[in-house]
C-alpha cells in the first residue's frame, strides 16, 4: 500500500513539474482547431508561453535561479533551430511576425520548457546526484554531444560513441530523489533514457498539432522516427549537465560531498 501511495504521490509531484510544458501543448492544440482572430498562430503560442513564463515567477512555481537557467535553455535550444530549419531538417510553415530566420521564437520555449521540468523535479524531489563525474570529464562530453548535432549534417555522426561515452562516464553515478518519506535511487543513464523516450512521445503530439514539421509529414502526419528518441536522449545529458553544473557553481559543497550534487533551490 505503501508504495501505491508513493506512486501517486510521485505522478502528482511529476504532473506539477510539468505545467509548462502542459501549456505549450494545450496552447498548440487550442490554436490548431481555433483560428485567433488578428494574430498568427505562432505569435499567439509565443504570447501564451510568456505570460506563463511571468506567472511562473510571480507565482514562486518557479525560483528566479531556475529562470536563468531556464534562459539559457532558451538561448542553446533558438539555436540549434535556426541551424536545423536552415539545413531542412525540419521546418515552420505558417507565417508568423516573430520569426527570426525561419524560427519562430516559441521554439525556444520548447526547450525552456524541458529545462523548466528538470528544475521543478530536482526541487520537488529533493534530487542528489551521487558520485558525479569530474568536470574533465562532463564539460567536454557536453560540449562533444551539442557540437554533434550540428557537425553530423557534415561529418559522421557520432551519437553512439558519444553514448558509449556517457554510459562509461556515468557507470557508477545515481540518482537520488524522494518521494514523501521514502528514498529512492536511479543510475542515471537509465533516467536519461526514460526521460528521452517521454519527451519522444511529446514530439509525436506536438508534430501532430503542428508545432513544426519534419520533411516526410508534409502532406500528412506520421510518427517520428523512433531513432529520434538518441537524439532526445542526448539533448536530455546535456540538460541535466547544465543543471547540475549550475548547482555546484551557485552552491560549492564541502571536500567529504564533493562529488555530490544537491537539489536546485
Amino acid at each position: 500500500m505503501k508504495y501505491i501511495i508513493d506512486l501517486f504521490y510521485f505522478g502528482y509531484h511529476q504532473a506539477l513539474s510539468c505545467i509548462f510544458p502542459v501549456v505549450i501543448f494545450a496552447t498548440l492544440a487550442l490554436s490548431k482547431i481555433i483560428s485567433i482572430p488578428g494574430i498568427p498562430r505562432y505569435d499567439f503560442i509565443l504570447l501564451i508561453c510568456l505570460i506563463t513564463q511571468y506567472l511562473m515567477l510571480k507565482t514562486n512555481l518557479e525560483s528566479f535561479k531556475e529562470w536563468k537557467v531556464i534562459c539559457i535553455f532558451h538561448v542553446i535550444g533558438l539555436l540549434l533551430e535556426v541551424y536545423k530549419v536552415y539545413l531542412g531538417s525540419w521546418s515552420y510553415p505558417e507565417k508568423a511576425w516573430s520569426k527570426v530566420l525561419g524560427v519562430p521564437l516559441y521554439s525556444g520555449f520548447m526547450y525552456a520548457s524541458v529545462a523548466s521540468y528538470i528544475c521543478q523535479a530536482w526541487r520537488r524531489f529533493h534530487l542528489k546526484m551521487n558520485r558525479w563525474p569530474k568536470n574533465i570529464w562532463t564539460i567536454p562530453l557536453g560540449l562533444m554531444i551539442y557540437l554533434n548535432f550540428f557537425t553530423h549534417h557534415f561529418i559522421l555522426d557520432f551519437r553512439w560513441i558519444l553514448t558509449l561515452l556517457l554510459f562509461i562516464v556515468f557507470l557508477q553515478t545515481h540518482v537520488q530523489f524522494i518521494v514523501r518519506n521514502t528514498t529512492y535511487k536511479m543510475p542515471l543513464p537509465i533516467s536519461f533514457i526514460l526521460i528521452g523516450f517521454f519527451i519522444w512521445v511529446a514530439e509525436n503530439i506536438a508534430t501532430f498539432f503542428g508545432a513544426w514539421q519534419y520533411p516526410n509529414q508534409q502532406f500528412s502526419w506520421s510518427f517520428v522516427h523512433i531513432g529520434k528518441i538518441s537524439s532526445w536522449y542526448l539533448l536530455v545529458v546535456i540538460s541535466i549537465m547544465i543543471v547540475a553544473q549550475y548547482k555546484r557553481f551557485m552552491t560549492p559543497l564541502p571536500k567529504k560531498e564533493k562529488y555530490s550534487i544537491n537539489n536546485l533551490g
